[in-house]
């Protein structure tokens, strides 16, 4: 049962990665920009569910709206001050514009938020699932956590496939020059990208604190990075491949750290990713584009 209960633990990490690997992968499908800032908002998020729910005494799940309205607010002025001015610049401007963001996040974060780290609060609680007699425990947090990435998942599928505005979105992906022509509001379109990535970024804060509680500044930027390497893993601008790459991210770290090495699991993550791309240069489940030059 030790196999099942890494096996678990990683498709439960994974599924965290997953959620913020999904607002890489629409902002990037949509808008070609990789926000590296992505990472802070989920800090921002876990430090808002922190203060709601220990400092004021909300409820988790008041908490947790509070999170995404946050956030979601943060994700529309980070787009409109920081990338809407940059749509037309190279995207090297746009790469350290966005690593910008980061450090005034990070340091934002340190500056009001002292002293770290903090102890975050039990979101879903302590209990644990026991299974086949007890011989294996599943933890209600990754229960939560697992369920909560297929949700997820399946209502931005819902969402991109049979509303307005996911059609929206679909055609700002193909051709933003054609989407505009047609009448569709483009920079409208990418604001409720980054609103829903935020959002998103947001929920993935506190499952992650809940599974680890240690809150610091730099909470989000190690699972920002991992997860924008499952973005790419499962075929960056794909939902499905942003689920995938994810989920079996964190299957790969977590075997890593049980059967190899704690201290080379990382590295064992990035092998396997570097070794997917060789093969499949666009990822798992990416789609080769076709440039006119």
């Amino acid at each position: 049962m030790t196999f099942l209960n890494y096996l678990l633990s990683g498709i439960s990490l994974g599924s965290i990665y997953a959620i913020i690997a999904l607002g890489y992968t629409m902002v990037y499908g949509i808008a070609k920009m990789l926000n590296f800032a992505h990472g802070d908002v989920i800090m921002v998020g876990s430090y808002i569910c922190f203060f709601a729910v220990s400092r004021f005494g909300l409820p988790p799940v008041v908490g947790v709206l509070a999170a995404m309205a946050v956030c979601t607010v943060l994700g529309i002025l980070v787009e409109r001050l920081a990338y809407k001015p940059l749509r037309a610049a190279p995207s090297l401007a746009v790469l350290i514009t966005a690593i910008g963001v980061s450090y005034f996040l990070q340091n934002g974060a340190q500056l009001l938020w002292t002293p770290n780290p903090k102890v975050f609060p039990s979101i879903v609680g302590n209990g644990r699932l026991a299974l086949f007699g007890g011989q294996l425990t599943v933890s209600h947090v990754t229960l939560v956590t697992i369920a909560s990435c297929v949700v997820i998942m399946i209502a931005l599928t819902l969402f991109t496939g049979h509303t307005k505005m996911g059609k929206a979105m679909r055609a700002c992906s193909e051709d933003k020059g054609a989407a505009q022509l047609m009448g569709i509001n483009v920079n409208s379109t990418i604001s409720v990208t980054f609103a829903i990535g935020s959002g998103l970024a947001a929920v993935a804060g506190v499952l992650l604190c809940s599974a680890y509680p240690n809150l610091v500044p730099t909470t989000g930027s190690m699972p920002g990075i991992k997860a924008f390497t499952a973005a790419v893993f499962g075929g960056i601008g794909s939902i499905p491949g942003a689920m995938l790459g994810g989920i079996l991210l964190g299957v790969i770290e977590i075997f890593a750290k049980a059967y190899i090495s704690t201290q080379l699991s990382d590295a064992v993550v990035f092998a396997v990713l570097i070794f997917v791309l060789l093969v499949k240069p666009a990822g798992l489940l990416g789609k080769k584009i076709s440039e006119k030059v």
